[in-house]
């Protein structure tokens, strides 16, 4: 379940471990939506999260969009079912109507601030005779259900945190379970969806840990059987505090915007946590179920590092480029990159046909963190062909024409495979054959020729990244014109 906003790591973190225990148990993976608190409902967050969900590569197979045989998936359009459950528990006595008025409500809250208490509703319509709440409703009062908290709670063994129990009446009012619009609150309405949608095991944050003995008692006021719960430790930033959803900068439309792979996020945010046999980068969906046990989920809070996110982002990338299956999307995306940083300036077509595409991107794996890192200054000779005068070169050294014949040479005899290693050293031996050409003017010379830019990547790199038929014709063109 989702409570509306938009995902940010927190709750991608939650729908991925309820994702991969899913899957590895064969089991459906819901996503429903949490829109009871009308004051905080964004109009589009539901849609938001199921698109990110979709992004991220673990879509639910039941949700409001996909619908499934329990529906519906948001919880507003079941108000109904919340009516008819609460009165169930008003008629077995389980849960009464409560008059007070929200003045009161404050009243009681400041007086428990004044003596330092934590606020708590002091249960005065607990004890309300049937003769006062029939002349309340003739009066027309306004009025919310509360449930009665019982003591002497019965211990529940959480996946992750084992035996634990919360003695909520202690510290705690009766909760109110249905508001005055109608509207359930959380408990009444995650206890009632999890049994009519058949939920076997819950895995959610362990901010909720304190509140499941307090559902429990609500299943057994119902005469049901809870499903199992799992907490997951909180995910911090690596000194500790909480991830700030204020900064905007932990939601993944940045993410996805910033360039990031799904598959970078999923790895950093089970490598920082736990519930897998060992520590490792790189992590594919498929090897992260196949790896989770639930049984080794550690309480210890996930601290997450964002600064080794572009190395995890630099693996996957990696990766993606050498599957040939998963490099056809990589190509598509650079090649509307290069267009869309490039189209005001003369990208010729043939430097945006596949081969040449898939070549840059062979060669430069490894290098890169982001596909956009290719679109970069630095990578501008890629797209854009220089148009550089014979005089320019000519500038540099007199001898410009014998060096690109000498150039164009070694292109043809190296033409199969170029190493910027091998490189380095044939230009230097070609600089022994010009008369006076320094081999700093020589590069300088090479490095116009091919680039149109004086800074850059070495000029080995160039040739070996642009290819020995690129290089050829950016030669031939640069003398000729």
């Amino acid at each position: 379940p989702l409570t509306t906003g938009f995902l940010h790591l927190g709750g991608l973190r939650t729908a991925l471990y309820n994702y991969i225990f899913a899957k590895k148990h064969q089991g459906t993976f819901i996503l429903r939506v949490e829109d009871t608190d009308q004051n905080r409902v964004v109009p589009g967050a539901a849609e938001g999260i199921e698109e990110m969900l979709d992004w991220a590569g673990i879509p639910p197979d039941e949700s409001p969009r996909r619908g499934g045989s329990f529906g519906p998936y948001q919880q507003s359009q079941r108000l109904d079912l919340y009516r008819r459950a609460s009165d169930m528990l008003l008629e077995s006595g389980a849960a009464y109507r409560c008059f007070c008025t929200p003045q009161r409500l404050e009243l009681l809250k400041k007086e428990a601030l004044r003596s330092q208490q934590t606020p708590r509703y002091d249960n005065r319509c607990r004890h309300l005779t049937p003769t006062e709440v029939s002349e309340k409703l003739s009066q027309g009062m306004d009025w919310v259900v509360r449930f009665r908290l019982e003591k002497g709670v019965e211990a529940f063994r959480d996946l992750v945190y084992g035996w634990n129990k919360h003695e909520v009446a202690d510290v705690e009012g009766d909760p109110v379970i249905l508001k005055g619009d109608g509207f359930p609150t959380y408990h009444l309405a995650n206890v009632v969806d999890d049994h009519h949608m058949g939920i076997s095991h819950v895995l959610r944050g362990t901010e909720w840990l304190t509140s499941t003995s307090k559902h429990l008692l609500l299943y057994k006021a119902f005469g049901w059987d809870p499903p199992q719960f799992g907490h997951l430790p909180l995910l911090l930033n690596k000194d500790g505090s909480k991830l700030s959803k204020r900064q905007g900068d932990i939601f993944l439309e940045r993410f996805a915007r910033d360039g990031y792979l799904p598959d970078a996020l999923l790895d950093i945010v089970t490598n920082c946590g736990s519930g897998f046999t060992e520590k490792q980068m790189g992590r594919t969906l498929e090897e992260l179920i196949s790896q989770f046990e639930i049984g080794r989920i550690t309480t210890h809070s996930a601290l997450l590092d964002l600064e080794t996110l572009p190395e995890f982002n630099r693996i996957h990338l990696t990766r993606h480029i050498e599957n040939e299956g998963l490099r056809q999307k990589l190509i598509r995306d650079l090649q509307s990159l290069v267009e869309h940083v490039y189209g005001d300036q003369q990208v010729d077509p043939e430097v945006l046909e596949k081969e040449y595409v898939e070549r840059v991107l062979l060669l430069r794996k490894g290098h890169i963190s982001f596909l956009k890192n290719l679109v970069s200054g630095d990578y501008s000779y890629l797209w854009v062909r220089p148009a550089v005068a014979r005089e320019q070169l000519q500038a540099i050294s007199a001898e410009a024409d014998e060096i690109g014949k000498l150039v164009l040479g070694l292109m043809t005899r190296q033409a199969a495979a170029l190493a910027v290693e091998e490189l380095n050293k044939d230009l230097r031996s070609l600089q022994k054959q010009t008369k006076e050409t320094k081999y700093s003017s020589m590069m300088q010379l090479l490095r116009l020729a091919l680039s149109g830019q004086q800074h850059g990547p070495s000029v080995a790199e160039m040739m070996v990244t642009l290819g020995p038929k690129e290089v050829c014709g950016r030669i031939h063109k640069a003398l000729s014109s």
